[in-house]
């Protein structure tokens, strides 16, 4: 049999043989074979530095060199979400490229304008693109795309995991779909990713219409040795310029990690600075160099590379304090250390995070996590006295042990990521008709569960004269309308994705501050903002206020971070903890006798039947066991009861009702099965960026499909009930 080496293209050959390699990774040559053996759609799944970008150009590259040209056009496509590693994968590529004469090209925003000029004119080699300077192609240059992509062997989906069931993932996955119409032809699809929890999803993302064809090729998930400390914190009332907690950890960071390299992973933008100040200060007040800096995407991309240089120069030392923006494949070099100031939403996150460290052979994997709870009093809240924050994470950590991570959550309608590739479509070809246009992004393209009545019905929507996106022609044609040309027109048009909107939070006439929000939320819910709880009063989505009234409950939990769906997996493993006496030899004191305090209060609370318990405030609390969406759906259904809900993780507090119906009765009327209108209490919709252009109707339908799982409200009342 050939060895895979041998299957390289010379130019490559002689590449690998600069690089002082003894052998080709394990994981690269089953790859090489793979690829070079057939022309199949291929999974390439291994832990970050796992060698999966040589794995999948190495052969793919050496095709091109050796076959003749299969037409005009790239030979190879490469998808990747951040410019950053857009980039840096443009640089890696140069140096593999270089014997071969085969160009590379870098398209993203802060790429120069007569580089893209250049490669439109003479499009060959590798282009590497993100989704939205992708879209903008598309949109732009619609009738060049079959001249760009004429001759294109294959397309690269780098970070697959972090596309799968998400807005921009569904537009990758139309933008593929989009240039095989326009081509006439498959092309070979490769993905690579370091974190996947389900590979039959990941293979039906890659292939939709032959997700059993596509080849899947995983590293060894042997790896490094694995260390782990989560230490416990307690934050008072008292206000202070730099909490305890925050010097605590301060000071714990700066203890172990100066002198290395590292990555802070701290949560919120403003806990990133708030961190990196502390400990830059801790720097000078010990006259040490400087090493420790902030890392946001609100800073300046010249600050950014400035920080990712130095982690990768491996000479100084350096730790960067970020938010999710150094957890993608960005190559930074290894890092000593991971640290998690806070749990994370995801167990695939964490793992993704932690795959940074331990990459050279012979040196462990470090993980340091933080949990901050609230100092407890007399009137804390029931779900305080619970220590929710520090419990996740330990179950995250558990999980992490085990092997398991999210799968992604399939279903979703997408509704809004629909309109705004209709809008796209109709810009590309300067007018299309209706069927042509279901057919490109509904029968072949990602939208499949759009049946041609709702597709009709979004349609209608978006020509009403108050939103005028489209507008129709003669013979049909539908065309860009006045705001529709004004929208593609911009360059905020080609993500898809937007930021969490901000809300003025409003009490008596007096605004509070702002907060973001990506979740449903009604009246009559409990929000918790500025160390305070707060009864929702009214919601205007079109203001972007939220009216709120004080709450009496006692003294809310501290804690940040971006917000997150919750998988049901991990509350149940939260509970497991709960109830268990196991003792985690990670964890420190302080951490321990939390989580001590934590299971005494669960033991504690007199829950009868299922999962029902009736608190000393006359309040109560059911604990439904489950992750982020069936308990907002359930906790929706209460709130079309007239109760005042507030969900958390597993559990739902019930705070009063405007009805003389006790939960346990309407508990039982959800489990017989009654209809239940989850939009009565008019929660907030509009979530996604063109959300705002759709009916009421096509919103709840949206939210239905993704956000809520009504179907399970009378398996979930039967359980809690234990009936």
């Amino acid at each position: 049999m050939t060895s895979a080496f041998d299957r390289l293209a010379r130019p490559i050959q002689k590449w690998i043989r600069a690089q002082g390699w003894q052998e080709l990774r394990d994981i690269q040559a089953r790859a090489i074979h793979a690829l070079t053996g057939d022309d199949s759609d291929l999974l390439i799944a291994a832990s970050t530095a796992g060698g999966k970008t040589e794995a999948a150009f190495l052969p793919l590259i050496s095709q091109a060199v050796d076959s003749e040209t299969a037409g005009p056009g790239f030979d190879l496509l490469y998808i990747g979400p951040l410019k950053a590693l857009i980039s840096d994968q443009a640089r890696r590529l140069e140096d593999i490229c270089r014997e071969a004469e085969l160009p590379v090209v870098p398209w993203h925003g802060d790429i120069a304008a007569s580089i893209k000029t250049r490669a439109v004119k003479n499009p060959r080699g590798i282009l590497l693109i993100t989704p939205e300077s992708l879209e903008a192609l598309f949109v732009r240059r619609g009738l060049e795309i079959p001249r760009l992509f004429n001759g294109t062997r294959a397309v690269i989906i780098d970070e697959l995991h972090s596309l799968l069931d998400t807005e921009r993932g569904i537009q990758v996955r139309s933008l593929l779909a989009r240039i095989e119409i326009a081509t006439g032809r498959s092309i070979r699809r490769v993905g690579l990713s370091a974190t996947l929890g389900d590979m039959n999803l990941a293979r039906e993302y890659l292939r939709p219409d032959a997700p059993g064809e596509v080849r899947v090729i995983e590293a060894d998930k042997g790896g490094s040795e694995l260390r782990i400390q989560l230490c416990g914190y307690v934050s008072g009332d008292r206000e202070e310029e730099v909490p305890a907690p925050v010097r605590a950890i301060s000071d714990h960071l700066f203890t172990h990690l100066r002198g290395s390299d590292n990555l802070v992973f701290a949560g919120t933008r403003q806990s990133v600075e708030i961190y990196a100040d502390r400990l830059r200060a801790l720097c000078e007040d010990a006259n040490l160099p400087q090493e420790f800096y902030p890392h946001h995407a609100n800073l300046s991309r010249e600050h950014r590379e400035f920080v990712e240089h130095r982690l990768k120069d491996g000479t100084v030392p350096t730790t960067a304090i970020c938010t999710s923006t150094l957890e993608l494949g960005i190559d930074i070099g290894d890092v000593v250390c991971v640290a998690q100031i806070g749990a994370p939403f995801s167990v695939a996150s964490l793992r993704q995070r932690l795959g940074r460290s331990g990459r050279r052979e012979g040196n462990p994997a470090i993980l340091r996590q933080y949990a901050i709870e609230s100092e407890l009093r007399a009137d804390s809240n029931v779900v305080d006295r619970l220590r929710l924050g520090l419990v996740r994470a330990v179950a995250m950590i558990e999980l992490l042990l085990e092997g398991w991570c999210e799968p992604p959550r399939p279903g979703s309608l997408h509704l809004s990521t629909l309109v705004h590739q209709i809008l796209s479509v109709i810009a590309e070809r300067g007018g299309a008709a209706a069927p042509a246009i279901f057919d490109t992004l509904c029968r072949r393209g990602p939208f499949r569960s759009i049946s041609s009545p709702m597709f009709l019905d979004v349609l209608r929507a978006l020509g009403r004269p108050d939103v005028a996106l489209i507008e129709q022609g003669e013979g049909g044609i539908l065309l860009l309308g006045e705001a529709g040309e004004k929208q593609t027109d911009h360059y905020s048009f080609f993500a898809v994705f937007k930021t969490p909107e901000e809300y003025r939070i409003v009490a008596g006439g007096k605004t509070l501050g702002s907060i973001s929000i990506d979740s449903l939320l009604a009246p009559g819910m409990l929000i918790i903002f500025s160390g305070r709880r707060w009864h929702v009063q009214e919601i205007h989505d079109r203001e972007r206020v939220i009216v709120v009234s004080p709450a009496t409950a006692g003294v809310p939990p501290k804690f940040g971070g971006d917000p997150g769906i919750i998988h049901d997996r991990v509350v149940e493993k939260m509970f497991e903890i709960l109830e268990s006496r196991k003792q985690p030899v990670y964890m420190d004191r302080a951490a321990l006798d939390l989580l001590d305090e934590a299971r005494g209060n669960y033991a504690q609370l007199p829950f009868v039947m299922g999962g029902i318990a009736q608190t000393a405030d006359d309040s109560f609390l059911i604990a439904t066991r489950l992750g982020t969406v069936k308990t907002e759906t359930l906790a929706l259904a209460l709130r079309s009861h007239g109760f005042r809900v507030h969900a958390h993780d597993g559990f739902i507090e019930i705070a009063s009702s405007d009805t003389q119906t006790s939960p346990v009765d309407t508990l039982r009327v959800i489990a017989q099965g009654e209809r239940v209108d989850l939009f009565s209490s008019d929660p907030n919709l509009v979530s996604e960026k063109f959300h705002t252009y759709l009916t009421a109707d096509l919103l709840r339908q949206d939210a239905a499909s993704g956000k809520l799982e009504a179907e399970a409200l009378p398996r979930i009342c039967t359980k809690i009930l234990g009936e």
